[in-house]
């Protein structure tokens, strides 16, 4: 199995049952909108409300059968089991879904623009059928940590392929690189990084 997608897949354990809960593009998208943004949703999950994390539960498992199964089964049982049982894969499998800010070596620009998740996601859609040329399925069940690993091998391969980077003014492939993380060609990250926080 790829070590990178095991990297963003989740196992959760109840009874006899496992249900396995993958961070793909898809579910994000799905997630994403349940509450209109992370904050909502991350507080409906502190919450421990039910129907926020059945509804995320059904959106990123791999098998919606298994995790079907699993639900019906909690069902019957002590509810607190099975909210212990799912706090901390659901709290990975969110995580999983926001991009890395650690790296600081992408320029930013003073003015840039914040954006949403929603136009982030909606971004790696792009990537991954447009500059990748994926099917929309596999696009979609890629997780977004996949379509930018994957676009950045492709613009190193485009800069092997052209003898190397060019200067770095006006830097065309180093804001397809943003954009890959997620971010517009102009996107400052330091302002990614207050939304992450702030969850929107």
């Amino acid at each position: 199995m790829n070590p990178l997608a095991r990297k963003h897949e989740f196992d959760l354990h109840h009874g006899s049952n496992t249900v396995t809960l993958r961070a793909s593009l898809r579910a994000a998208l799905m997630v994403e909108r349940l509450h209109d943004g992370f904050g909502p949703l991350l507080q409906k999950l502190d919450q421990l409300d039910t129907g926020t994390i059945r509804a995320v539960i059904l959106a990123a498992a791999t098998d919606r059968r298994a995790a079907e199964a699993m639900l019906s089964a909690a069902g019957g049982q002590p509810l607190g089991l099975f909210l212990a049982a799912a706090t901390s894969p659901l709290s990975s499998l969110i995580a999983a879904f926001m991009p890395d800010t650690a790296d600081t070596s992408t320029p930013t620009a003073p003015a840039a623009k914040p954006t949403t998740w929603a136009e982030h996601f909606q971004e790696l859609y792009r990537i991954g059928t447009g500059w990748l040329c994926w099917a929309p399925a596999a696009t979609l069940d890629a997780t977004p940590a996949e379509i930018t690993e994957a676009f950045a091998g492709h613009i190193a391969k485009l800069e092997a392929m052209h003898g190397g980077k060019p200067d770095d003014t006006d830097n065309e492939e180093q804001r397809a690189q943003n954009i890959a993380l997620g971010l517009d060609p102009d996107f400052d990250r330091a302002g990614l990084h207050a939304l992450r926080t702030a969850g929107a």
